[in-house]
């Protein structure tokens, strides 16, 4: 009778994964799987449970690193990373003391600040994006390559 319900969770935790596609219940799907062959040879169910956890455990510790980096290779950056390192050009004045700056990137524009609280940047700029703070953009000024 543990069969049946081994396998009834194999195929929920396999529908889950295809569903979702996250890499989360592959693993104990591994995991029942090897319960449900353990409970055609008349394992007992705490084997059966023991081998369960070990065996999903396993799977998750030692292929979900390999597994993320091959299969998710494709996943598209954020709009926060792909900024990082681009340039944008300053629309209103970054000056931190007056709390004042937008600069435009991509089309859109964003609440700029300086990355150096001394530094002013002009309207017109060209400046580049050192970080994303909440919803304000963190620059500096272009560095020219001789």
């Amino acid at each position: 009778m543990a069969s049946i319900y081994w396998l009834i969770f194999f195929v929920v935790l396999i529908g889950i994964e295809m569903a979702t596609m996250a890499l989360t219940t592959i693993w104990f799907a591994g995991g029942a799987l090897v319960a449900f062959i353990l409970s055609l040879f008349g394992a007992g169910v705490e084997m059966q449970l023991t081998v369960f956890v070990i065996v999903s455990f396993l799977l998750l510790f030692f292929t979900r690193p390999w597994a993320a980096k091959y299969l998710n290779r494709r996943t598209t950056k954020t709009n926060v990373d792909d900024l990082l390192g681009r340039t944008a050009r300053v629309t209103q004045e970054i000056n931190n003391e007056l709390g004042t700056g937008k600069a435009v990137v991509g089309g859109q524009e964003w609440t700029a600040r300086a990355d150096e609280d001394a530094d002013v940047y002009p309207e017109g700029a060209i400046v580049v994006i050192r970080g994303v703070r909440g919803v304000k953009l963190i620059v500096s000024q272009k560095k020219e390559v001789m």
